[in-house]
């Protein structure tokens, strides 16, 4: 895409106030690439799809992949990174390992996001 493809000022001037508040603002270089990390996770439909089932019960593996029509390998895989982003938690029942939503924040991400792709 050129410049010329994309609407920009037509003249050069200083900016200085806005480019000091703006970065004041700014989350530190290494909280922002965790931001976008945070974001990565949420690129996978299976991921999404699995969040989803969770907003409804909490579940172990064999009943998320049957929701899903996955087999429980794949869940597992898309766990381990759902749980090492801190989006779900799990606890042992017994035999079983019972995999829930880490917190309200993660209905919100989902919510906000159904929210402005229905807009």
């Amino acid at each position: 895409m050129a410049l010329n493809d994309v609407e920009h000022c037509e003249v050069v001037h200083d900016h200085k106030e806005v480019v000091l508040k703006t970065h004041k603002q700014m989350p530190s270089e290494d909280e922002l690439y965790d931001l976008a990390e945070l974001f990565k996770v949420f690129g996978d439909s299976t991921r999404i799809k699995i969040l989803f089932a969770l907003f409804e019960q909490e579940m172990c593996v064999c009943e998320i992949a049957d929701t899903l029509e996955m087999t429980q390998s794949a869940i597992s895989h898309q766990l381990r990174i759902l749980k090492q982003s801190k989006l779900v938690g799990n606890r042992r029942e017994g035999k079983q390992i019972i995999y829930f939503l880490a917190d309200d924040h993660v209905r919100t991400i989902i919510d906000q996001g159904l929210n402005h792709i229905e807009e």
